[in-house]
């Protein structure tokens, strides 16, 4: 029989990387945020009317994935509160994430209860929801900031009636004040929106640029210096993470995660980092995300790509799109399944390539017109298993095509 006692004193015994792993997370905001100084000043100078119990301008926030946004304006929103609290003055700062609060119902509800007004999460008429939270918001004189991260999702979602709402909820309001910051990954978000919301809503633009290799290294030093163990890394770990990540359109979050997997790596190994571990972590990633992307697929688009990897089984070549789509019509009676038309299956395979996931390059056939290569890029046993997953696709498991879409079983 096995001895378990003190089987996690043991574990926290072995030598680890780490000192505090926390601090590689991208959910974690440190003190300091390297070559964000120009941004972090603008906005700062836009919100600091509400130390003095004025209305700020409202802010919409852009730039890609991993360009500091979204910690940045939690430092400053962290900062604008500490301040508030010296000075006397009472400055709130909200901060929602759309993708998960994404509904206007959620955001009202969510910010009701920020001022302990007890509001169900779902159930009430919106109008309700929206008129119990400016009364709480209005008992007392107060300046309120609503940060609205990844706004863009809440848009395509639920329309712009929560942001028509709180971009006009000063008009209601008689001793509160409110400003927003919408924080968006999408440039041209706000051309879907209401002429009048966007005036009053975009009333200041600031740009997060991607960050260039050198900055995403000075980054990830001042992180790992409190995070790693100096005598666990190698030197040239960190500038190998920046450079993978400066390629991903200077995306700090994935530095991060290339440097926290590959120290994860190096700990089950013994080791330390090393640049090895930041070429497995590099693909491990890369898999992760694949993997997540294929989960959400149509259940169609799930049923191309399976096709795709079944043929690829028995051909080495590249497939045509005539190839994929006798396969997948062999599919669709196997699954009981509508059968999509051709066209209509190219586009979804023009999504997939999109997406990273295959390969698809239109050549041309001479007279006999045109079509397009296919071929993929991803590791196709692990993401046979996520298909496979589906319960609408799993009668597929032991159900091969051959290269000439002759089905056996």
């Amino acid at each position: 029989m096995m001895d378990t006692d003190g089987i996690f004193d043991d574990l926290l015994d072995e030598n680890s990387v780490f000192k505090n792993k926390e601090m590689l997370r991208p959910s974690y905001t440190p003190d300091k945020l390297p070559h964000r100084s120009d941004q972090i000043n603008d906005i700062a100078r836009i919100l600091v009317p509400a130390l003095r119990g004025e209305t700020p301008s409202n802010i919409l926030i852009y730039g890609k994935t991993g360009t500091g946004k979204t910690v940045a304006a939690k430092h400053i929103g962290r900062e604008l509160e500490k301040k508030g609290e010296e000075l006397n003055v009472n400055c709130s700062v909200i901060y929602l994430n759309c993708k998960v609060v994404d509904t206007q119902y959620r955001v009202l509800a969510h910010l009701a209860r920020h001022f302990n007004k007890e509001v169900p999460l779902t159930g009430w008429p919106t109008d309700q929801v929206y008129q119990e939270f400016r009364e709480v918001l209005d008992n007392k004189k107060r300046v309120v900031t609503i940060m609205l991260d990844e706004i863009d999702k809440i848009i395509g979602k639920s329309g712009d009636d929560i942001l028509y709402h709180l971009s006009r909820i000063n008009q209601d309001l008689k001793r509160a004040k409110v400003s927003i910051i919408g924080i968006s990954n999408d440039l041209k978000f706000t051309d879907i929106l209401d002429p009048r919301i966007k005036s009053s809503l975009g009333e200041e633009d600031i740009i997060f640029p991607p960050y260039n290799a050198d900055q995403l290294r000075d980054i990830l030093k001042q992180r790992s210096e409190p995070s790693i163990k100096e005598e666990a890394i190698s030197d040239e770990v960190i500038p190998l993470c920046a450079a993978f990540a400066a390629q991903e359109h200077g995306d700090a979050r994935r530095a991060l995660d290339l440097l926290r997997v590959s120290g994860e790596l190096a700990e089950k190994e013994g080791e330390k980092i090393k640049e090895k571990h930041v070429r497995e972590a590099q693909d491990k990633i890369e898999l992760d995300r694949v993997v997540e992307v294929v989960k959400t697929l149509p259940t169609q688009s799930k049923l191309v790509l399976l096709c795709i990897i079944k043929l690829k089984q028995f051909k080495d070549n590249d497939l045509t799109t005539g190839e994929v789509y006798e396969g997948y019509q062999e599919l669709c009676k196997r699954t009981n399944m509508e059968t999509l038309t051709q066209r209509r299956v190219t586009d979804l395979i023009s999504e997939l390539d999109m997406l990273g996931i295959i390969n698809a390059v239109v050549v041309s056939k001479g007279r006999y017109g045109r079509t397009k290569e296919i071929s993929l890029s991803i590791s196709a046993d692990e993401i046979k298993e996520v298909l496979l997953d589906d319960y609408r696709l799993s009668n597929l498991k032991n159900y091969n095509l051959s290269s000439s879409n002759q089905t056996k079983l």
